[in-house]
């Protein structure tokens, strides 16, 4: 699987916690998860959402999504466009209710990616080509299960789809 897209870096690299990603003044009040992309990093980064320009892939360093466990601020990066977060690492609640939801979370060095750099991620290969500065970033392929559930869109997807879990 493959996915190219230019580079969303964050303003706050580290500690983007959840109520970053949507404010709770938000997820308590709106239901709709397309209504509620809408405010996406609005008090972080107002301008997100006119950044992104169909941007795909977010840039973070460490502890990306730490803070509440709620599923409302992945599910509100999915339906505002987001296939993938990079990161150095990420919470642990945050990062199973990510992917949960279908989202792309690949743990990798990203000091040396810049707002808008072009990139290629293979998640076969376990690579990130940073194309507008010639580089390459190794991390571990993701298991065959987690790609298969990435592919499908969702857990739910999944096992609907395989009438179950298949191991």
């Amino acid at each position: 699987m493959r996915l190219k897209s230019r580079a969303i870096r964050l303003k706050q690299d580290n500690d983007v916690n959840t109520d970053y990603i949507i404010s709770g003044r938000y997820k308590f009040q709106i239901q709709d998860p397309k209504e509620l992309a809408k405010y996406v990093f609005n008090d972080l980064e107002p301008d997100f959402l006119k950044r992104t320009g169909g941007r795909s892939i977010i840039i973070a360093g460490s502890n990306f999504g730490c803070g509440s466990s709620r599923e409302q601020a992945p599910l509100a990066l999915k339906y505002a466009g987001i296939k993938a977060i990079i990161a150095k690492s990420f919470a642990r609640i945050f990062y199973r209710n990510a992917f949960n939801l279908g989202i792309i979370l690949i743990e990798a060095e990203t000091d040396d990616i810049a707002d808008m750099d072009e990139l290629e991620l293979d998640l076969d290969a376990g690579t990130l080509k940073n194309t507008t500065k010639d580089f390459e970033v190794k991390f571990n392929p993701l298991p065959e299960f987690m790609e298969e559930v990435i592919r499908d869109g969702s857990i739910v997807k999944y096992f609907n789809k395989h009438g179950g879990f298949q191991f």
